[in-house]
């Protein structure tokens, strides 16, 4: 997207609000993530706006999913059902499907992760608790207020879903990463043992489930409001995947005491919505085997980025995923052959 025009951004800006555009207006390129989507803030006479630049078939999700391709863009999708929720998103002042560009409200530069550096223990605490009571009002009125009409609904983490992103990590996180291929033997097992992880997480309980909820896709504003961004990717899902993404999070790394913590409180704060009553044990038995699943998962994809997409950014955070696996299977003893296979080749498993 570097050959994007900004004098054709500007133009968009100005057309959201019915404005003539201005050669003067400040146009600044925003930090590019691991999607193919590039963000620019125009500064207009009284606020910015952030224009999304999207390429070409940006209907199609970048994360592995199924269902079939949707007929509209995910985001403007997904935002229109969050938003009848009553979830705090970005506003959308406009969009032009043709050119491929969305200009949104402004949100500021300050995420969930900078926010947390502001503080010490007690706004680590403040921040984490109003993070998990939004994930829990969400759930809970997504449960109570389903929309087919959602592509949220139209597609789901099933057992080919949660196999094929173990396999990702094979391929990305053991075999590009240390050159591995596994013996015969050793890779029937991995194998048994990934397939049993994928099928006990099919069988849990669905709902609606951002997929990426962490710290990079919250935003903060100066009241310490929350929003959230990034939402286009979502599907059906366990209650425990999101907890995964917010509390095991490859950019802030939490201890286990704090975790369990902000789980009791997202397991009470849920049943305060409307939701069900949930058994602590079961459910953070179940959160520590999604952390594998998950987490191998990331520490994969972070890899794919690099040698695929070429962006090292996100290889400082393959060993942080990979600690939380070690950690989680500490609490699967089930796995533990899978736990052996793989700590001989991954040294942060070992």
């Amino acid at each position: 997207m570097s050959d994007v025009s900004f004098d054709l951004l500007r133009s968009h800006a100005a057309g959201a609000f019915g404005m003539s555009p201005d050669p003067a207006w400040p146009v600044v390129r925003l930090k590019q993530d691991a999607s193919n989507r590039s963000y620019f803030r125009v500064v207009l006479p009284g606020a910015p706006v952030v224009l999304m630049v999207m390429p070409v078939g940006a209907s199609a999700s970048e994360e592995a999913t199924n269902g079939e391709a949707p007929q509209e863009l995910p985001f403007v999708n997904v935002h229109r059902y969050l938003d009848r929720l009553g979830i705090r998103l970005p506003a959308i002042h406009a969009y032009d499907p043709a050119a491929g560009v969305m200009v949104m409200e402004d949100l500021g530069d300050v995420t969930f992760e900078a926010g947390l550096a502001q503080g010490g223990d007690a706004r680590r605490e403040a921040l984490y608790g109003e993070a998990i009571d939004l994930l829990a009002s969400l759930r809970a009125r997504a449960d109570a207020s389903p929309d087919p009409a959602c592509l949220s609904s139209s597609r789901a983490f099933d057992f080919d879903l949660y196999r094929w992103e173990l396999d990702h990590f094979l391929e990305w996180g053991l075999e590009a990463r240390h050159e591995v291929r596994l013996e015969a033997s050793a890779e029937a097992t991995v194998d048994r043992h990934a397939d049993a992880v994928a099928k006990a997480l099919a069988e849990l309980p669905r709902g609606f489930t951002h997929r990426d909820y962490q710290s990079r896709n919250l935003m903060l504003l100066p009241d310490d409001e929350l929003v959230l961004i990034d939402f286009q990717d979502a599907l059906q899902g366990p209650r425990q995947y999101d907890l995964v993404a917010l509390l095991r999070d490859s950019y802030v790394e939490l201890p286990m005491d704090f975790v369990e913590k902000m789980i009791l409180r997202y397991l009470d704060r849920l049943a305060e919505a409307g939701g069900p009553k949930l058994a602590p044990e079961s459910f953070l038995a179940d959160f520590h085997l999604l952390t594998v699943q998950r987490k191998l998962k990331d520490a994969g994809r972070f890899i794919f980025i690099d040698r695929v997409k070429k962006n090292p950014s996100f290889l400082p955070y393959v060993s942080p995923s990979l600690r939380y696996v070690k950690e989680a299977f500490r609490f699967r003893p089930e796995l533990s052959e899978l736990h052996e296979i793989l700590a001989r080749h991954v040294p942060e498993l070992g």
